[in-house]
């Protein structure tokens, strides 16, 4: 259990960040950050805590909580980003890998640290058995689950000032990265989220009509 020094560690951290702004405004200032340093403005101990909240307010099918985070942090960190870049390498042809290599290290490897989203497998496999009706249905639920995961992290990591972005690298490092760290099996990796203090301006993103992405019907 957290410490009283703990948690008033972690109120000064959040305090000193500047959150709780409402959605709307943590919904505009969630961005893809593609130029993180690694120096942040709250404690590894805030991040955790940050995690810590995510897994347990964000809902899950029949509550079966099945995502599971891994933060990288310091050698990890680096660790994990170099892993990318070998496989990169085996893959690519010179000019690919350097640009591949550029913007892995300024955007990705330059920063704070990596947060791991997986789904464990057994828990999926546990629900198809338990309802079987809808056991064709709880993978794509899985990924549902993991998707509200990936959106509330970004969302408090904006809230943290603290810039990040969701990447796909897994089918090249999941092997090797369960190995290394000795993680389950049964853990699907399915996406990275690099995160730190970001130096680029808050991109623009430019939208649809709502004509085009929203219908009503009275």
């Amino acid at each position: 259990m957290a410490t009283p020094a703990f948690h008033l560690l972690i109120y000064q951290d959040l305090k000193n960040a500047s959150m709780n702004r409402s959605l709307e405004e943590l919904l505009k200032k969630r961005r893809s950050r593609y130029k993180l340093e690694k120096e942040i403005a709250v404690s590894d101990e805030c991040i955790v805590e940050l995690l810590q909240e995510c897994v347990k307010h964000v809902p899950s099918t029949f509550n079966s909580q099945s995502t599971r985070l891994v933060l990288l942090l310091g050698d990890s960190h680096n660790r994990f980003w170099q892993t990318v870049l070998k496989s990169i390498a085996g893959i690519t042809v010179p000019e690919a890998y350097e640009k591949s290599k550029q913007k892995i290290e300024t955007a990705f490897a330059a920063g704070h640290g990596t947060i791991l989203f997986f789904e464990d497998s057994a828990t999926t496999e546990k629900l198809k058995k338990e309802y079987p009706l809808y056991a064709d249905e709880f993978q794509r639920y899985s990924e549902h689950t993991s998707a509200m995961h990936q959106i509330v992290m970004w969302l408090l990591l904006a809230d943290a000032n603290i810039g990040a972005s969701l990447q796909h690298y897994e089918q090249l490092v999941e092997k090797d990265i369960k190995r290394h760290f000795s993680l389950p099996h049964g853990w699907k990796l399915i996406a990275e989220m690099p995160f730190g203090n970001a130096t680029d301006s808050l991109p623009q993103k430019s939208l649809l009509s709502f004509d085009e992405t929203i219908r009503i019907f009275n």
